[in-house]
């Protein structure tokens, strides 16, 4: 996702912009930018593609200005070039925006706006808003009203940040799903995306909650609703401690990681997207084309999540490369007396590099002539040092002990993986791809917006903490998406729970069902559906209390599910990583209501490095 910073005080706002998007950049690498208000009415703005570092080169970091907004941008909504980067301007340049996450109606708000003469100059969704504002102004309004009418107007997630070239004293910021955190100082300001940019200026911090408006002045903040009535927010100290300061706010390192997960999922696609349609997916394998066409067969061998990760890249490889998959446990791979015939790619899934279990395996396949591929988050770990190629997940560091990011990070490579695969072997239709990589462009806004769940998720959690037994249902890639959730649960909060497919249910688990199970259901909008309400129908009818996953606008479970929640719609083959982020989240709740050690579940470790 993108990262956003903000200034107002009486230092140069140019270094402290550049510096604060420094320690961002791993939120956004496709461009950047910074708009600063010198106080005569106009704004310097200057944008580049690339890294940061191009920004930097192109600026003066002596600038005087002491109001200013930055961004580093990861581009869901049009290319990556200059024109599109933020800051985003009105056409009058009196309007400057920021923005992290998604407008789902922009193409009906420029519509709406060109047909009354505003002019739009980028490809992007962020655009429409410092139009929207600068419109409103036009017919009246005060800066700080047409600012909220605007962001009335918009339907998606969003933080954003605001100037008025007139108005040097003030900047308006909102949230809706991503964070923004604001920093409190002697006569200075800062707002950012992230608390780690704020430290070296300040350890007293506000974070913003879904649905405020701050209005920024070197004297503070004060935080308003959307209708305008004013609230107070807790301010916070941050401690020297850096392991505190590292949670950000977060109670435990696994809320912080699940939390993570739409920057992660940004740092996995980072250059492996590709800008022009038709380009090949740059993975960077050391195989050729003909190599990746020869292969017959792929052994996927894993441990734990990564099993799991595993069991939805099968169904993605069978899905787009049309290549025989089979997934198995690497503490039982070596045992069995694999076939690998030639033509067989082995890739081992590792979180860290390091799971004995599934070295052994991989060194077992290679002995037997496979080729080797290992999916790992950690450079120069064992598994990348052996293995004869390697993708990194770049998740980040995962201190919590049960897999998050890590895990979505797997599923995210491995889709990348398949169409890569898929090209190769000429299986994968364009328009499919295309449609697949805008998906991936999309996920880590999605994912933002289901953060902003985390209140309605903390409900289930108190109704359901007490309950025994777990059951979770899904049909085709959401069955391993089952499995993951009832492992989660288990891990953290020591409840017994079982992942099965839901077709599957009939054929056994269904003499567990009564009035006081619990049956986490999947139910996205895909070629199951059907097949799975009719399933849960078969759970309701025998008193199941039924808790449901369903693609936003689904109402099929109404009368059927006790409670449901609803999550964006997304292609069906991306659904995993998506549902599986609720799951986490209702995991971690009830183990913090249940008093469990989250970060360090009792019996286990991070990597397991013994059989």
């Amino acid at each position: 996702m993108c990262g956003i910073v903000g200034y107002i005080g009486h230092q140069s706002a140019a270094t402290l912009l550049l510096d604060g998007l420094q320690t961002l950049e791993y939120r956004g690498y496709d461009s950047a930018g910074i708009a600063l208000a010198p106080g005569d009415g106009a704004f310097r703005v200057t944008r580049a593609s690339g890294k940061l570092i191009n920004l930097r080169n192109k600026m003066d970091a002596q600038d005087p200005a002491t109001l200013g907004i930055g961004h580093t941008r990861w581009a869901t909504h049009g290319r990556p070039t200059e024109e599109n980067a933020h800051p985003h301007r009105s056409a009058d340049g009196k309007i400057v925006a920021v923005h992290n996450g998604i407008f789902e109606n922009f193409l009906e708000l420029r519509k709406e706006l060109q047909a009354q003469g505003e002019i739009f100059s980028s490809e992007t969704d962020t655009e429409a808003f410092p139009v929207m504002v600068s419109h409103l102004m036009k017919a009246g309004l005060s800066f700080r009203d047409a600012f909220q009418q605007a962001l009335g107007r918009m339907e998606g997630i969003y933080a954003i940040a605001c100037l008025h070239a007139d108005d040097p004293d003030r900047l308006l910021a909102a949230r809706s799903g991503p964070p923004l955190v604001i920093g409190l100082g002697e006569g200075e300001t800062f707002l950012a995306s992230d608390v780690v940019p704020l430290l070296r200026h300040t350890r007293r911090v506000i974070f913003l909650e879904d649905g405020d408006i701050a209005e920024i002045t070197r004297a503070g903040a004060q935080i308003s609703r959307l209708d305008g009535s004013r609230v107070e927010r807790l301010e916070q100290h941050i401690p020297y401690d850096p392991v505190a300061a590292e949670k950000g706010g977060f109670k435990h390192f696994m809320q912080k990681e699940i939390f993570e997960q739409p920057q992660a999922i940004s740092n996995t696609l980072l250059n492996r997207l590709p800008i022009e349609p038709g380009e090949t997916i740059p993975l960077e394998l050391p195989f050729s084309d003909e190599e990746l066409k020869a292969l017959q067969r792929i052994h996927i061998v894993a441990c734990g999540t990564s099993w799991h990760a595993g069991l939805v890249g099968k169904f993605l490889i069978e899905q787009l490369a049309r290549t025989a998959v089979e997934v198995d446990y690497a503490s039982e791979y070596r045992y069995r007396e694999p076939v690998i015939p030639e033509g067989t790619l082995i890739i081992g899934i590792t979180q860290s590099g390091e799971t004995a279990d599934t070295l052994a395996a991989m060194k077992e396949a290679a002995l037997r002539g496979a080729r080797t591929l290992a999916i790992c988050n950690v450079m120069g770990s064992t598994a990348t040092r052996t293995a004869e190629a390697s993708i990194l997940t770049h998740a980040g560091p995962e201190i919590g002990v049960a897999s998050t990011k890590a895990f979505t990070t797997q599923l995210a490579v491995l889709t990348l993986l398949a169409l890569r695969i898929g090209e190769a072997k000429g299986t994968v239709n364009p328009a499919q791809k295309e449609e697949l990589l805008q998906g991936l462009r999309e996920l880590p806004a999605h994912l933002e917006h289901l953060n902003a769940l985390e209140p309605q998720i903390m409900r289930w959690a108190q109704k359901y903490r007490d309950a025994s037994d777990f059951l979770y249902l899904g049909r085709g890639p959401l069955y391993p998406i089952a499995l993951e959730g009832a492992l989660k649960l288990k891990e953290i909060s020591y409840i017994h729970a079982e992942g099965y497919p839901a077709g599957e249910m009939k054929h056994g688990p269904i003499a567990l069902i009564d009035k006081n199970l619990p049956v986490v259901a999947l139910m996205p909008k895909d070629a199951h559906r059907e097949k799975t309400l009719s399933n849960l129908q078969e759970a309701a009818a025998r008193d199941g209390r039924i808790l449901g996953l369903v693609t936003q606008g689904d109402h099929g479970l109404d009368g059927i599910a006790e409670d449901v929640l609803e999550l964006p719609d997304v292609h069906p083959w991306l659904a995993p990583i998506l549902y599986v982020l609720p799951l986490q989240l209702l995991s971690y709740h009830i183990a913090v209501l249940r008093g469990c050690d989250v970060d360090q579940p009792r019996n286990l470790a991070k990597s397991v490095t013994v059989e």
